[in-house]
């Protein structure tokens, strides 16, 4: 740990206590200010079985859904800043054989509608059930998908599943070969990884490999999951949002701005009973992942925050209370704050 102010003994102590009780295999806290002061905080365990790996700053985490928002909202808010497509196109736009023969409402439905969850798609379907890649791929576009009215938030993979096909159609390459930055990856050294589940599907502990089976099955890359970060890489998107810099500042703007109910084109906003606690200033947006991991920016109070745990590992029935720990996490570094 890097001594500094932001991690009060309380958190750590909350952290520590997660970790020794078993609920946890390990967890890393990042912390950063508006003036751009960190902290971090490191404890437990990389993996568990087969073998003990202890966990270490530079180890790389299975980021699940926080991709949407750290790769592909910010990547349609990026081309939309480059005049490479409109939030408001449809998706036949870009998409034009999506359900050609079906007459599917879905043709219509915006991007702004998928980025914010209103497109009235499912949340998920068994993806990885129904080949090889090609043809889920293929079969995606043309499924006939049981929509409800647009403008109902329904949080959906599948509408993040879409974007990233946009995606791929606007820069002419699949989504593996888009640039990242430091301490982001879509192909994490495995030796160097931490250990999400053992997987029924797999027949394997996961460490370094896509832990969504949808997302695994098209690669290891979607539009929904399947980026990987360290611990500081994490925390340099986190410092951007709530400092500036993250996106153009008209994009960013509106990145962050409200766009549907409890939601904006890239986070999820402040509202009871969310993850990043009651503590939080109503501007506070955030972002969590499935594999246990989260991230939250109160620009008001001039912090964010980044948890990074393994709660899947190495099964994700187990029963320990993750949201309890997030909004804990949260609560505690803000009423530090004074």
């Amino acid at each position: 740990m890097r001594e500094g102010a932001l991690i009060p003994r309380r958190t750590h102590a909350l952290l520590e206590g997660a970790v020794a009780s078993g609920g946890l295999p390990g967890a890393a806290l990042g912390v950063v200010d508006a003036a751009g002061q960190r902290q971090t905080l490191t404890l437990g365990l990389a993996q568990r079985e087969p073998d003990v790996v202890p966990l270490e700053g530079g180890h790389w985490w299975d980021l699940a859904s926080l991709t949407k928002p750290l790769f592909t909202a910010r990547s349609i808010l990026r081309a939309a800043e480059a005049g490479q497509l409109d939030l408001d196109d449809p998706l036949e736009t870009h998409l034009p054989e999506l359900a050609w023969m079906q007459d599917s409402a879905l043709r219509a439905r915006t991007l702004r509608q998928l980025l914010t969850h209103t497109a009235g798609l499912p949340a998920w379907a068994p993806l990885y059930t129904w080949g090889d890649a090609a043809t889920i791929r293929s079969r995606l576009l043309q499924e006939a998908w049981d929509l409800q009215p647009p403008g109902e938030v329904t949080y959906s993979d599948l509408g993040y599943l879409l974007l990233g096909r946009v995606l791929e159609r606007v820069h002419g390459r699949a989504l593996r070969e888009f640039a990242l930055e430091d301490g982001l990856s879509f192909t994490p050294p495995p030796e160097a990884s931490v250990a999400t589940e053992r997987c029924l599907w797999r027949e394997r502990t996961l460490r370094g490999e896509t832990h969504d089976e949808n997302a695994a099955a098209l690669g290891g890359v979607a539009g929904h999951a399947g980026l990987f970060g360290t611990l500081d890489g994490v925390m340099n998107q986190a410092e951007r949002i709530l400092r500036g810099g993250w996106l153009s500042a008209a994009a960013q703007e509106a990145a962050v701005r409200p766009a549907a109910p409890g939601r904006t084109l890239a986070f999820v906003q402040a509202q009871p009973g969310w993850s990043g606690g009651s503590l939080c200033s109503p501007e506070t947006l955030g972002h969590t992942g499935f594999t246990g991991t989260g991230l939250w920016v109160d620009p008001r109070r001039g912090l964010a925050w980044v948890l990074l745990t393994n709660r899947v590992h190495p099964s994700r029935h187990g029963t320990f209370d993750i949201q309890g720990l997030r909004r804990a996490v949260g609560n505690t570094l803000l009423a530090a704050q004074g």
